[in-house]
């Protein structure tokens, strides 16, 4: 394959290659308005601007956290705002040692002629959203695609329209300076076993990664932001081991080499069962080519926000959770994770259906 060689490969390169630093990872800050409203909601705390600013400069300024992450994905709004101390949110992360990031998809939409199935919009104007992005310090972004697992699902058009949509979206981001977060998520829901999750999971990226080469995407220059293999979320749980197993022979029968870093989503796990499930892939024996990590929102962000509850005077002990699970996580990707870390961790399902963004 031929593939991206313009004038931002070797910045597309570097910045891969330091976001899959071993022992750190992403947060995923990037809900839309709509989303942190409804995690606000949680909480009794009115979703205004001053507020969705306030829970994201509680975790960005959060002492001693950043030294975990290597990236954080913001929403649009985010990009934008400063600190209440006037200071730009990206001077903030980039003072920190941590690359900002964008969530740049529009959301899905139905796929016509399937069961429900989806695909996602934000392509005829990514080009210029990206130069924009990257003018106000953004050095990589995030896509994310949806398919689910049913009794005809995903079909082959479903699969086919989201991995070409991604790898169009890659392409465009690197010809724009960003590195692309390739994100095919296979959502939980479901009845189905893990073996079903695994032979899905290869057969969509397979699938991915045929389009990317396509469309000549610089792989080394890219990120992979898959799901864990797990059983469907009204199937029995299985071992941390048996998730381990199933998710990297997954990997490794279907993702390059050439791919720094895999950062997991969390995907309605509980915070224990993310971080557990990260480290026993990073203890498993194995060829591992790749940065094993995290791109975990609800799964950092969960007892933060209990801690916090919209309250001044509960910003430390807020704080104090979310270096924790940025601590544990960070552990979890060296596969030396501390159980008396993860004791700590909230073994609440964050499960939604049908979730979206």
């Amino acid at each position: 394959m031929s593939a991206y060689c313009g004038k931002y490969s070797d910045e597309l390169i570097a910045t891969a290659a330091y976001i899959s630093t071993p022992g750190k990872g992403i947060l995923a800050a990037d809900e839309s308005t709509g989303t942190i409203g409804k995690r606000l909601a949680s909480i009794n705390v009115e979703n205004v601007e001053d507020n969705r600013r306030a829970l994201r400069e509680l975790l960005f300024t959060t002492p001693d956290a950043l030294q975990y992450l290597s990236g954080v994905i913001l929403f649009e709004e985010t990009l934008y705002q400063s600190s209440s101390t006037g200071k730009p949110f990206v001077d903030v992360l980039k003072d920190g040692g941590v690359i900002p990031g964008i969530k740049v998809d529009k959301g899905t939409v139905n796929l016509a002629g399937t069961n429900a199935e989806t695909t996602t919009q934000g392509l005829n104007d990514l080009a210029k959203r990206c130069k924009d992005y990257y003018a106000a310090g953004a050095r990589f972004a995030k896509w994310r695609a949806v398919l689910k697992i049913g009794d005809t699902e995903p079909s082959e058009l479903a699969i086919n329209e989201n991995a070409n949509g991604l790898a169009r979206y890659a392409i465009i981001c690197q010809e724009n300076g960003l590195v692309p977060i390739v994100e095919p998520e296979i959502i939980v829901d479901g009845s189905h076993d893990i073996f079903t999750c695994a032979r899905t999971t290869e057969t969509v990226l397979a699938a991915v990664y045929k389009a990317l080469n396509d469309h000549h995407v610089l792989l080394e220059g890219s990120l992979l932001k898959p799901n864990m293999v797990t059983p469907g979320s009204e199937s029995p749980k299985v071992s941390p081991e048996m998730v381990a197993k199933q998710t990297v022979v997954a990997l490794q029968r279907t993702v390059p080499a050439a791919v720094p870093g895999i950062m997991f989503l969390s995907g309605g796990q509980s915070e224990a069962e993310a971080t557990v499930n990260l480290n026993a892939m990073n203890q498993l024996k194995g060829k591992k080519p790749w940065t094993l990590s995290f791109s975990f929102g609800r799964a950092l962000q969960q007892s933060t926000l209990k801690a916090w509850s919209g309250k001044e005077e509960n910003l430390g002990a807020a704080q104090s959770a979310f270096l924790t699970r940025a601590k544990a996580n960070s552990q979890a990707t060296l596969g030396s994770l501390n159980v008396d870390v993860v004791s700590g961790a909230s073994a609440e399902s964050l499960h939604v259906k049908d979730y979206k963004y």
